[in-house]
Order: C-alpha cells, then sequence, then structure tokens
C-alpha cells in the first residue's frame, strides 16, 4: 500500500490512542508528587498541548493507517518516531514558552506512561491480528489424479539387504531398525531410505515411484519441515507410507537438566528453551533465528510433529519412542492447500459452534503446542475421555498451558467475544464442530438455538462424563425454555460462583 503524507485515519486507533492519553494523565497527575494542590487545573493547557502533539505526530508518523498495512517492526518504529518527536517539541514548549514553570518530571514521567502503554497496546492488538491470521496465504495444491506406485515391488537380494541393513546400523540403534522393519517393508524396490536434512534429495526422486519413503535425519535439523511433507506428498502415490524421527522436546529437557546441576540446568534450560522454541514461531524473530541457525536443533514436541503432519495431508498410523529418537509412521491422505506462513501469537482463534448453529472465532490465549489444532480427531480416536469431558492424557497442551486452564487465565480473551456479542455471560460451553457431533441430536437442536456462555452450567454440576455433561447441559436448557433464559441465567450465576468459591471448581 502506498502511503501518502495526508490519509484517512482509523477512527478505531485515535479513539484508543485518546483514551489512553486520559488515563494516562489521571495516573500522572493524581500520583506524581507535586507542590501544587490543583494539579489539574495547573496543568490543563500543558496536557491539552501534550495531547494535541502527541496525536499529531501519531498522525504525521502515519501509526493510524489499519494494521493489515503495517508490520509490527514498523508499528513500533513509527510509534517511536512519533515518541521522540513528541518529546522535542514539548521540551521547545516548556524552555520557550510560559511552559517553564512545569515540572520537567512531570512530563517525563508521562511521555513515558504513554509510550509503554501504548507498547503494550500495540503488541495487544499485533497479538489478535495474529490470532486472525490476517497474513496467512494459501498455496494451491497441485492437481493429479488418482495415482498407484508406477511399478511392482521385488525384494532386495540377501546382499544387499545386509548392505543396507549395515549402513542404517551406523546411526540408529538396533530396537529403532526393528521397529521399522515391522511398520513398513523396509528392504522392498518401492521403498526409498535415506538420512539428508536436504530437500533437494526429496525432489529429485521420480514421482510415484516409490510407494514408501523413509527418512532417518531428525525433523529437529531439518528447516522446512511443512515443504519437506508436503514435498514426500507429492512424490508418494496414495497411500504411500512416509516414515520419519525426531528427538522429542521431553528428550532435549532430559538431557540438558542432566548434565547440569539442577539450579544451573533448569536456568540454561530456560534460556535455551527461548532460544530454540519460543524466537522461531514469533513473526518478529523467526526469520533473525533461522537466518543465524540455519533451521538446525530445533526443540520439537510431539504434538507440533504429529500436527505437522496431520496438517500436511497425512494419517498418523503409529508413533513410537526409541531411545532418544521417536519414529512416525504415517499415511498420505491428501495435498491440502498449505499456508505459506502460520503465525503464532499469544492469542488463537478457535471455530465454534454458535447460535443458529452459525460458527464464530473464540478468542483464548495460546495454551497449545503449534499445530494442536489440527489433531483433534487423533487424540479423540487414541485416547478416551477423562472426567469433564476433556481428553485423557492431551499431549497437546503444554505445562504452562495447564496452569493457565486450571484457573481460567486461557479464557480471559472470551471477553471479546462477550462484547462482541457472540457469547453471553451464562450458557452451555462454546465447543469445536468434532465435539458437538458427539452429542446427542436432541440436545444438538437445543443448544443452537441459545448463545453459548462464558460461565457454563459444567460448575453448577461438576459432571464427569460426557453423557453427564450432556444431561447437565439438557437440564439447564430446559429451565430456559421453561423459565426463560434471563431467570435461568440468573439462578445458574448464583449456582457456578457458589461451586467456584465453596466447592473449589475449577477449569479442567
Amino acid at each position: 500500500m502506498r502511503i501518502r503524507l495526508f490519509y484517512k485515519p482509523y477512527w478505531r486507533y485515535v479513539i484508543v490512542d485518546a483514551i489512553t492519553l486520559l488515563v494516562s494523565v489521571c495516573i500522572v497527575l493524581a500520583w506524581f508528587p507535586l507542590s501544587t494542590q490543583v494539579p489539574f487545573q495547573k496543568y490543563s493547557v500543558f496536557v491539552l498541548i501534550f495531547s494535541g502533539m502527541w496525536l499529531l505526530f501519531g498522525y504525521l508518523c502515519h501509526r493510524y493507517i489499519p494494521v493489515k498495512y503495517m508490520k509490527m517492526g514498523q508499528d513500533i518504529r513509527r510509534l517511536l518516531a512519533a515518541s521522540v518527536l513528541l518529546f522535542g517539541g514539548m521540551s521547545g514548549y516548556m524552555m520557550l514558552m510560559e511552559g517553564r514553570n512545569f515540572s520537567v518530571w512531570v512530563l517525563l514521567t508521562l511521555w513515558l506512561v504513554m509510550l509503554v502503554a501504548s507498547l503494550i497496546i500495540l503488541i495487544f492488538k499485533h497479538a489478535y491480528r495474529y490470532a486472525l491470521d490476517a497474513d496467512e496465504v494459501s498455496i494451491e495444491a497441485p492437481k493429479r489424479n488418482p495415482q498407484e506406485v508406477l511399478s511392482s515391488p521385488v525384494a532386495l537380494s540377501s546382499k544387499d539387504k545386509q548392505a543396507l541393513r549395515d549402513s542404517i546400523l551406523d546411526f540408529i540403534p538396533e530396537k529403532a531398525l526393528r521397529y521399522v522393519e515391522k511398520s513398513v517393508d523396509l528392504y522392498s524396490s518401492n521403498t526409498f531410505t535415506l538420512r539428508s536434512s536436504d530437500l533437494y534429495n526429496i525432489k529429485k526422486l521420480p514421482n510415484y515411484r516409490y510407494d514408501v519413503l523413509v527418512n532417518f535425519m531428525p525433523l529437529n535439523q531439518i528447516r522446512g519441515v511443512n515443504k519437506l511433507f508436503t514435498t514426500v506428498s507429492d512424490k508418494l502415490p496414495d497411500n504411500g507410507i512416509w516414515v520419519c524421527c525426531y528427538e522429542p522436546q521431553s528428550v532435549t529437557k532430559r538431557n540438558i537438566l542432566s548434565r547440569y546441576p539442577m539450579l544451573i540446568g533448569w536456568l540454561y534450560y530456560a534460556a535455551f528453551f527461548c532460544y530454540k522454541r519460543v524466537l522461531p514461531k514469533l513473526l518478529m524473530t523467526s526469520r533473525f533465528y533461522f537466518d543465524i541457525t540455519e533451521g538446525k536443533n530445533r526443540v520439537l514436541s510431539k504434538a507440533e510433529v504429529l500436527g505437522r503432519l496431520c496438517y500436511c495431508g497425512f494419517d498418523i498410523i503409529d508413533e513410537r519412542k526409541k531411545g532418544d529418537l521417536s519414529y512416525v509412521v504415517a499415511r498420505r491422505k491428501f495435498r491440502p492447500e498449505i499456508t505459506a506462513r502460520r503465525l503464532y501469537g499469544i492469542l488463537v482463534k478457535l471455530n465454534r459452534v454458535g447460535k443458529n448453529g452459525k460458527m464464530f472465532k473464540v478468542y483464548k490465549f495460546r495454551t497449545m503446542h503449534p499445530y494442536s489444532e489440527f489433531l483433534q480427531a487423533y487424540i479423540y480416536e487414541r485416547y478416551s475421555l477423562q472426567e469433564g469431558g476433556k481428553f485423557n492424557h492431551d499431549i497437546r497442551v503444554t505445562t504452562l498451558g495447564r496452569l493457565m486452564r486450571k484457573y481460567w487465565m486461557d479464557e480471559l480473551p472470551m471477553l471479546l467475544n462477550l462484547l462482541k456479542g457472540d457469547m453471553k455471560l451464562v450458557g452451555v460451553r462454546p465447543i469445536s464442530q468434532h465435539y458437538y457431533s458427539l452429542y446427542c441430536r436432541e440436545l444438538q437442536e437445543q443448544r443452537i438455538k441459545h448463545k453459548p456462555g462464558l460461565l457454563p452450567p459444567f460448575y453448577a454440576d461438576m459432571p464427569k462424563t460426557l453423557d453427564e455433561i450432556q444431561a447437565s447441559e439438557m437440564r439447564y436448557l430446559t429451565m430456559c425454555e421453561k423459565r426463560g433464559t434471563l431467570v435461568t441465567d440468573f439462578v445458574y450465576f448464583w449456582r457456578i460462583l457458589y461451586s467456584i468459591l465453596f466447592k473449589r471448581a475449577h477449569s479442567a
């Protein structure tokens, strides 16, 4: 977008800045130690000039254009530029005009408060934008007809089989090799094995020549994991098998903590985790990280690897840990459209079933590993539901995420849904389409007559099984039909509050 000197400002940003100014001024003048007994009266002209300069320089530095046209780094640079111009302008005013009677410390404090508050708002603004995946661009998958492997398999000779086996044992333990041998026909002419981080070695393979591809190079050493998976998908025939391996995050953590004394080990792991796990996922630091490390020695969780495979169109057949590496056997299901870049901010946007069956977006703080959103069907198939209707042994949730969920901290952004009118204070829990499909037909029909709520009847009854959850929601919805939604929500609000305060009910 070409930005001109004069442009139509996005008025929401101007209003937010004006409110931030008002709050900052009230905080500074109310709490800053001043000699005058009437600070608001004395500094009224000063505040008006300060506010006018802030908005003017913000406009001239193009801070009020829509966020979709601006990267986070650009937004920060423009905020800093406007702040520097403001400070210079106000300093000149105080020296040359009557403002010399004003305290420079008031100016400095107000300036710092506004700068910090604006930075915080800016970060949350872009976090919200990242949750909406505003920058995602889908790459259209190449179209192809149903395709089988081109040649019939032929078993390798005993000599070739032993030579291949010996070469593989040079870099993986025998128990890992035995697992792969049981999972696929490793010694067939239609199986291609390699140990490489270079995508070229996959790209040069003829299409549909092999129905099994195996790479013994850990994914931690490969920069473009999604690109690797989609390239493999293009080379494999329908239902072709892909075998890969990776060092899981738990092993990386164990190796670091066992190498150093406890305190040093935990400090080192915290720094290592931020460097290897957090920086690659943030928009502002991901490119810088990959330019330095070239994507080597990445920290990958089990949920992220399996989620990436599902995202790239594979079905997980089996996954097993052998030694320090985990091996995954996956079947090509389809070649999906792939997003050129996935954004992972502190907020996440989730599709949920709303009133009248319409899908809407629920906002939460991120508590799951990246790509976990593509694993729901896989988790449901392999793990049973535990008490409260949650998945038993849900590998998608991080350690910090479990703590946040326990005390509802992850649900605070859902207040946005309340303000937007997608949800109400008390109501049935907003659930995904997959979870919704598990409910009985009668409850499905009743649910979509009402908006979901921030406080579900779950916390009033604390059901333990899926059947009990359905019964709890049906009681609430039936009461809504008989006594009215307003009365029912009022009754349930106090029941939920009592349960939380005295029965110590908490989010699962």
